[in-house]
């Protein structure tokens, strides 16, 4: 009798304590909430959870007797009772959960194909400022009706602005004073942007990575059209739409901080980092040969860059439960001073856009595994920290799935405390601390997870050398050209869309949504035009890297992140009589 009892209660507490999760309300939190909260809701925590347990037990008490007079009377009712629970399907839902591979992932919120109505407004006045600010969108003026306005997305110079004083202030005039009350941008923005784009802004306290500073230098230096240039270089195989919604969500869908952030992204990868013309374009084969220079500075950049892929710093191989692939950073072969910090900058770089290559819809983030094994104080150094931080908060938005720091010592908290203050709160959400492999499973399973790191896989990180003569087929221009004439055409057709849609803002409800409907089914298809067009144009504008000569990444795009131990044979490109040194034109 006493058993049953406890039984019972056991159950009951089980089930009393159980509390399902707060719904999240449909209005943002704010501290206005809290001022308008009647007192007694802020009454001390322990108050109100005392209470709550006073009922609990009494329930409690009078389930359990209740329960305990009720047994004896239902004891032969059914005598199968007395049976061991079947649990198979609780485990095989259980177990369900621990497999990704066999499961294809759903697309998150907030991305082509899965936007609210709201977010759509959003994406598409985003995609009208950043026309204009490329030239190929002037909004109407009072005269013209909504709809007069002609596509330039064909046109390669800046359009005229009938003679006005400051042409490329008059391009700038890309925001009205205020918004037109009863739009749609009204009702969703719910802000006013200043008329001139050039005196956009980000406040202090927000940038802290000088965003402002490279957007308002770019507008300065930087001609419309090859603003417009570098932005199609920067789309690569991705979802135009999805590249810009990486920077809407960054930034809370606030879009004046988005182009601040956009802009300044294109300017650094352009003017700073030279991201697609040198670090992408010459890879790892122009680095082997500039190891051999003559000239000391050049020599050492490139073999402080060989020396990081050969020892395998950081490599990427796998993916996690998600279906992310995983980038490990061995930290443990760092050494602050052997490599200079422009080395360290462009291995960081090369590596985060390498990853940008094995990101495939719906998954459009990695996981990064700080494997602190056998960490001492002469592996930290805070500058590549600092330059990471910048990279994935300011360069590469929403790109970072999960941060597992994994082994790390005591000696790292002190460091951790530091390194944390740096971070945007969003980014600091996101790294976990593991510290054996069974913590490490939570993220991914043991079979995929290296024996170096305690997991069952046997592979291990071995560096395949560059051959000289992989990227002969970059000095094939006449092909090259005709891909990159093809991809121009795209283009034009895709801003055609955008500038339809933008046009059909306003209309009439109805013929708002077929509009919208329509447009973004043929957005879709121009965008899997763009993507083919891309991994047709990759041999001539990416050089092979060691992910292409181990065969993770395969012609056309083609993905395996667990290849054969004996990586393939990689196509000879035909080699080119007369030789010439060229850089590809920026992509139209």
């Amino acid at each position: 009798m006493c058993r049953r009892v406890s039984r019972i209660s056991t159950f009951v507490y089980t089930y009393t304590s159980y509390r399902p999760a707060p719904r999240i309300p449909t209005t943002a939190y704010t501290p206005r909430n809290l001022r308008n909260t009647p007192k007694s809701a802020h009454a001390p925590r322990h108050l109100n959870q005392s209470s709550t347990g006073l009922v609990t037990v009494g329930i409690l008490v009078a389930i359990t007797i209740g329960g305990a007079l009720l047994i004896p009377l239902t004891k032969s009712a059914s005598s199968n009772r007395n049976q061991p629970r079947d649990t198979s399907e609780v485990s095989k839902t259980s177990a369900s959960t621990f497999i990704t591979l066999e499961m294809t992932p759903k697309m998150p919120p907030g991305r082509p194909g899965t936007l609210t109505p709201e977010q759509e407004v959003k994406l598409r006045e985003f995609w009208a400022v950043t026309l204009r600010v490329f030239g190929v969108y002037e909004e109407p003026t009072a005269e013209e009706p909504n709809g007069a306005t002609t596509p330039r997305a064909s046109t390669t110079e800046p359009p005229e602005t009938g003679g006005k004083k400051d042409k490329r202030k008059s391009r700038l005039h890309m925001f009205r004073k205020g918004k037109d009350k009863g739009t749609d941008s009204d009702s969703v923005s719910g802000t006013s942007t200043p008329s001139d784009l050039s005196q956009l802004s980000l406040a202090d306290g927000e940038d802290k990575h000088g965003e402002t500073k490279d957007f308002r230098a770019a507008l300065a230096s930087t001609k419309p059209d090859d603003l417009r240039k570098a932005f199609w270089s920067m789309v690569k195989h991705d979802h135009p739409d999805g590249l810009l919604l990486r920077f809407l969500r960054a930034r809370k869908w606030d879009i004046e901080k988005a182009l601040i952030m956009m802009i300044s992204t294109m300017h650094w990868r352009a003017g700073e980092i030279h991201v697609d013309d040198d670090i992408i374009r010459r890879g790892e084969a122009a680095m082997l040969e500039q190891s051999k220079s003559d000239d000391p500075k050049l020599r050492k950049e490139g073999q402080d860059f060989l020396d990081q892929m050969r020892m395998g710093k950081s490599y990427l191989h796998g993916v996690d439960k998600e279906g992310r692939p995983i980038c490990v950073v061995r930290v443990r072969f760092h050494r602050q001073g052997e490599q200079s910090e422009q080395s360290l900058e462009r291995f960081t770089v090369y590596t985060i856009e390498t990853a940008r290559m094995l990101l495939r819809p719906p998954v459009d983030t990695a996981t990064v595994i700080f494997d602190m094994t056998d960490f001492s104080m002469a592996n930290m150094d805070y500058t590549p920290v600092k330059f990471m931080i910048k990279c994935f908060e300011a360069n590469y938005p929403e790109s970072l799935g999960a941060v597992l720091v994994h082994k790390s010592p005591w000696i790292f908290q002190g460091i951790w405390s530091i390194i944390r203050g740096w971070l945007d709160p969003v980014v600091a959400g996101k790294v976990h601390f593991t510290k054996n492999p069974d913590e490490l499973e939570a993220f991914i399973p043991r079979k995929q997870i290296p024996k170096e790191l305690g997991g069952d896989e046997d592979w291990s990180y071995k560096y395949v050398e560059a051959d000289p003569a992989e990227n002969a087929i970059q000095a094939n221009i006449e092909p090259r050209d005709q891909l990159l004439a093809a991809r121009s055409e795209i283009v034009r057709k895709y801003e055609g869309t955008i500038l339809d849609w933008i046009r059909s803002a306003g209309k009439e409800s109805a013929d708002e949504k077929a509009s919208s409907e329509s447009v973004r089914v043929q957005r879709d298809a121009l965008a899997e035009d763009l993507k083919k067009n891309y991994w047709e144009l990759d041999p001539y504008l990416r050089a092979r890297s060691y992910y292409d000569r181990t065969g993770v990444i395969q012609a056309g795009g083609v993905l395996d992140f667990y290849p054969s131990k004996e990586p393939p044979k990689a196509e000879s490109a035909k080699p080119v009589l007369n030789k010439v040194e060229t850089s590809p034109d920026d992509l139209d």
